[in-house]
């Protein structure tokens, strides 16, 4: 039998066999019983562990490390001085099992916020290696002590190593291999800030002890680096750890957190290190990645090569949100892209970040511009011919420039023609006025526009042929107000009149009804007017609200004075593969105002089944439509609806009763179907409509309901 005495001293750890002559004796019967058997005794040195240097920070890597040492010590000790007991078959003997004692081996960590720690033995041969990390040692008892080898003081810490480990058992035959991963996942327990297995020889054979360091008391935070993270959020992300050992996994999965959280707002940052100060203090490191600069760079819509632009840098900085010294933000980039687009200047845009001096990035903006100028022609539908559903073809010419001295200031001239209608207009519009901090635009407008009368002053014989010619200038300023709410706000000056078929001014109708308010060829008015929107989403679906008051001045004696309200309201739900649309307007004016602006109800805009402006003509009025849309093949959809209106009675209080004289029923309903196409113009409505008399229509429409 072999036994052992162990020696130790500062520098080194000596483990002798000696033999006594009672063992000698034994081994010489041995090896008479058993001359095929050979027996091998040498001594065995071990060198001192290392002990650890007290260092506040403990971190997966140094653990590993660590470990890793020590288990390369111990290999090269045993793998030099081992005691072998080979047991060679030369005749007839049965074969025996030999072991030699060897830990080494190469395991990579799994814990999540650290390095890898890789082992590797470089004065073994691989083939020795690949032996030694095999063959297996017979282990009689296993143990969990300190870093002195001392027993743990908390029992629940000694039990959370037990638990960890799946191969070291006693009385079980180990290999360098399962020791490792023993070791680590004592240390992937997160409770452990270093694990050192020594392999101690006793009597009743080799004891396996893990020493381990638990970690401090978790006691305090301090986080450094943070600008935009939430107190409170870094405060409920550790709130469960204090008072309690640090486990190094719940502290990841808290840093995981807190990089989720600035992942899930597209923030370029991170917690960068983490240290475990004197006293069970916490230190977070958080990098965030700071906006050094901004800057436009011109691509050729053809090359791609960098160009020239026509667009003042300044004009698209001032759009995006992003600004110098803000943690850059992916989704807010992302936004600032689609801003520069809606300037409907740019054909392309797209935001590269490039590192920047330490902890800050560099953002550079590619566009790619549009044209910003050109003619155009079109077509589309005049409402007020009502003679046909086909009737009332317009034509359309206009030269348009979008960005004005290069800041997306907008020109536009137009010329609409019809059988009757048309329209000159001259639009100039600044979408933000140089030096305004809340995106406040500017629109000046001129118009000479000829309408049709037919809608109020028209008559079932299509004899009483009127147009009503308007002449109007004005500028209304806009701005966001809130999130999806925007205001306007303007002044609009209109001198208009009404003709007959041969362009004589003319004040009274074929019902010898007035035509004007004031009793002159003409009624001047000077408008105050200001609206407000809410839109949801900005598709035709969503909820919109619109309210708009209108003011009469009169500036002189023979204005018009009258305060006029109108609003509009649309809801949009979806059932299933359908979408049901709900809308509602209304509207009243007090005052005194041309009989030509009484609110007009019927026709393809208003009430379907009915021709333009048949159902009433008042002073007040209230249209409301329900759809229910379906798709059907390709950009094809299906339609049923169903509308309601009424002038509340209002008709008589116009000036003149244009509704009263035509006999106009003041209120009715009209119900269909119908098919519309989504076509580059918007979509095209072709509708079969029946209203409450029995009477069927056609009305064809281009573009969205009003």
């Amino acid at each position: 039998m072999l036994t052992a005495e162990r020696t130790f001293s500062r520098s080194k750890a000596r483990t002798a066999l000696a033999h006594s002559p009672n063992q000698i004796a034994s081994m010489e019967r041995a090896m008479l019983q058993n001359d095929d058997i050979r027996v091998v005794s040498s001594s065995i040195k071990i060198p001192l562990l290392h002990k650890r240097p007290t260092c506040p920070l403990r971190t997966a890597h140094s653990h590993f490390v660590n470990a890793s040492n020590s288990i390369a010590q111990l290999l090269n000790s045993f793998a030099s001085h081992s005691t072998e007991l080979t047991r060679s078959v030369v005749r007839k003997s049965s074969l025996l099992c030999s072991a030699t004692l060897s830990l080494t081996g190469e395991k990579r960590g799994k814990f999540p916020i650290q390095r890898l720690a890789s082992l590797s033995l470089a004065d073994i041969e691989a083939q020795q290696k690949a032996r030694q990390n095999e063959e297996r040692v017979l282990i009689s008892e296993v143990l969990v002590r300190n870093k002195d080898g001392e027993e743990l003081e908390r029992k629940d810490l000694e039990a959370e190593a037990v638990q960890a480990l799946k191969a070291s058992r006693p009385n079980s035959a180990l290999t360098v291999r399962e020791v490792q991963e023993d070791v680590h996942r004592i240390i992937n327990s997160g409770y452990f800030s270093s694990c050192v297995p020594v392999a101690v020889d006793t009597r009743d054979g080799i004891r396996l002890v893990f020493q381990v360091e638990p970690n401090q008391e978790f006691q305090g935070l301090v986080c450094e680096g943070a600008n935009v993270l939430p107190a409170k959020f870094l405060e409920n992300s550790m709130r469960d750890g204090y008072g309690k050992i640090i486990n190094l996994r719940r502290l990841d999965e808290a840093i995981s957190s807190i990089n989720n959280w600035y992942m899930e707002r597209g923030l370029f940052a991170m917690v960068s290190a983490v240290e475990i100060l004197s006293g069970g203090i916490l230190r977070l490191q958080v990098s965030e990645a700071e906006v050094n600069n901004i800057s436009i760079r011109f691509l050729d819509r053809k090359t791609g090569e960098i160009t020239m632009g026509k667009t003042k840098p300044e004009t698209i900085l001032r759009q995006i949100t992003t600004k110098k010294g803000q943690v850059y933000s992916m989704l807010q980039g992302k936004r600032d892209v689609e801003t520069v687009l809606t300037m409907g200047i740019m054909e392309d845009v797209s935001i590269i970040p490039q590192p920047a001096d330490t902890g800050k990035v560099d953002l550079v903006m590619n566009v790619v511009e549009r044209p910003s100028g050109g003619f155009s022609a079109g077509g589309g539908i005049s409402s007020g011919i009502t003679n046909g559903p086909l009737r009332g073809l317009i034509g359309s010419f206009a030269y348009s420039h979008r960005n004005v001295f290069g800041k997306n200031q907008k020109l536009n001239i137009s010329l609409e023609r019809g059988q009757i209608d048309s329209v000159y207009r001259i639009n100039y519009t600044d979408p933000w006025i140089q030096g305004d901090d809340k995106r406040t635009s500017r629109t000046i407008t001129i118009q000479n526009s000829r309408t049709p009368g037919t809608i109020v002053h028209g008559n079932e014989d299509g004899n009483c042929s009127l147009t009503i010619g308007r002449i109007t200038g004005g500028i209304e300023f806009s701005r966001p107000l809130r999130p999806k709410w925007s205001g306007t706000a303007g002044l609009v000056f209109q001198h208009a009149g009404v003709r007959d078929e041969k362009g004589i001014p003319i004040i009274k109708d074929c019902y010898n009804s007035p035509l004007t308010a004031s009793g002159n060829t003409h009624d001047d008015t000077l408008l105050a007017k200001l609206e407000t929107v809410y839109t949801g989403s900005g598709n035709h679906g969503s909820s919109m609200l619109v309210l708009t008051m209108e003011q009469g001045i009169p500036l002189l004696t023979e204005w018009l004075s009258f305060s006029r309200v109108n609003a509009r309201a649309r809801k949009g739900v979806e059932i299933g593969p359908a979408r049901l649309h709900l809308s509602l307007s209304g509207g009243h004016v007090v005052g005194n105002f041309s009989p030509y602006e009484a609110f007009a109800i019927g026709g393809t805009n208003s009430v379907r089944g009915y021709e333009e402006g048949s159902v009433g003509s008042g002073r007040s009025y209230v249209v409301t439509s329900g759809e229910i849309s379906f798709p059907m093949k390709g950009p094809v959809e299906g339609v049923l609806f169903s509308d309601y209106g009424t002038d509340l009675g209002s008709g008589p209080t116009v000036p003149g009763d244009p509704a009263g004289a035509r006999k106009k029923p003041g209120s009715g309903y009209g119900y269909g179907f119908g098919i519309r196409v989504e076509s580059p113009v918007g979509p095209l409505r072709l509708e079969y409509a029946f209203n409450d008399k029995k009477e069927r229509r056609f009305h064809f429409g281009v573009g969205h309901r009003n």
